[in-house]
């Protein structure tokens, strides 16, 4: 602390106060040291005053009231692995503010628009973490953010200027001829062509991993047209869903659905396994792509219908997708290309 000289006119008594606002100054730091909550000069400032020195809400106690709300919620609305990914972000943010700001947690009122910018930074710069990652990332953010302010401990959104970077992912499908021969391939080793079946069921069906896993004879419903539908629904989003059994998924359920008691209507093996196999036939077939249960989702989704002229609502709803949007953002690239060789024809006609 500074001290006037003696020497100046009235210093013994500016000294006084120098060291009694000093003093003051060092009890209002130690009353909130002794809270153990997170705080910075302003609180002291407000304590020296003798002003309200309620603690405002930081961004992990206002994250951890949130997950606390969620968790409750889990097996009813919410399935422990989304409760589980909050809490990883979480752990993200407290790194982050830990590093960047020296401190266990920072007050919610001091965030900003730069606060998320930085955020997005030290996710891809010191997490290593891909843009699809990060975007995800910020979306649970954004979530508790809305549960602060729903709950006024923040009056205001800092998310209202931040627009994610947009991520461009191409679709890796089969084509119809290589799902042909895919179909058609002799492999000659049962183990492989049962999951090569899964597999090609699943391209006319659209079934995600656990789905096809989890099929049994109660989903399997005869539809109002006569024709068989598989009733379900989504493990991700728990949405029902309709898919019309297409011939060649027909024809692989019947060869299976009587071998098992259990209510099964196709073989199992884990994932691991499963995808393992599908590199085996991909060699087999040579097929140049990293094939892997999913592709057999997003051949369903292009070769099978979008490439047949089924409309983007129809396709939306046989995979199960929460939003019309979602089958959009993944699948409008499709839908160009098959823009772009129909003009191509049209124009070969017109010249």
């Amino acid at each position: 602390m500074q001290k006037v000289l003696d020497r100046e006119e009235n210093a013994e008594n500016i000294n006084t106060q120098l060291s009694l606002i000093k003093q003051k100054l060092g009890q209002a730091f130690l009353m909130l040291q002794v809270k153990d909550d997170s705080f910075d000069v302003d609180d002291v400032y407000k304590i020296y005053c003798g002003k309200d020195t309620k603690m405002e809400m930081g961004v992990i106690a206002a994250y951890q009231d949130h997950n606390n709300y969620y968790k409750k919620l889990i097996g009813k609305d919410l399935k422990v692995v989304s409760w589980q990914k909050f809490e990883n972000t979480k752990g993200h943010l407290q790194e982050f503010i830990k590093g960047k700001y020296k401190q266990k947690d920072l007050k919610l009122g001091k965030l900003k628009y730069q606060f998320i910018k930085d955020f997005e930074y030290y996710l891809r710069t010191e997490q290593n973490m891909q843009q699809s990652t990060i975007n995800k990332n910020l979306q649970r953010f954004k979530k508790m953010i809305n549960f602060a302010v729903a709950h006024e401990y923040l009056d205001r959104n800092p998310f209202l200027m931040h627009k994610p970077k947009p991520v461009k992912k191409e679709v890796v499908y089969l084509s119809k001829y290589e799902l042909y021969g895919l179909q058609k391939k002799e492999l000659g080793n049962r183990r492989l062509e049962e999951v090569r079946d899964c597999f090609v069921f699943c391209c006319y069906t659209g079934l995600a991993f656990k789905e096809m896993s989890n099929l049994r004879k109660e989903h399997i419903i005869k539809g109002s047209d006569g024709k068989n539908w598989i009733k379900l629904k989504r493990q991700k989003t728990g949405k029902s869903i309709s898919v019309p059994l297409l011939p060649v998924a027909q024809e692989i359920l019947d060869n299976y659905c009587d071998r098992f008691r259990d209510g099964r209507v196709l073989p199992t093996k884990t994932n691991a396994h499963f995808n393992a196999y599908l590199k085996e036939i991909a060699d087999l077939c040579e097929l140049k792509i990293n094939l892997t249960h999913h592709i057999a989702r997003k051949t369903f989704a292009t070769t099978v219908l979008l490439l047949n002229d089924v409309p983007m609502e129809v396709v939306s709803k046989l995979l199960g997708h929460s939003r019309i949007s979602i089958t959009q953002a993944h699948y409008g690239q499709i839908l160009e290309e098959k823009v772009q060789k129909e003009m191509a024809k049209l124009a070969d006609k017109l010249n």
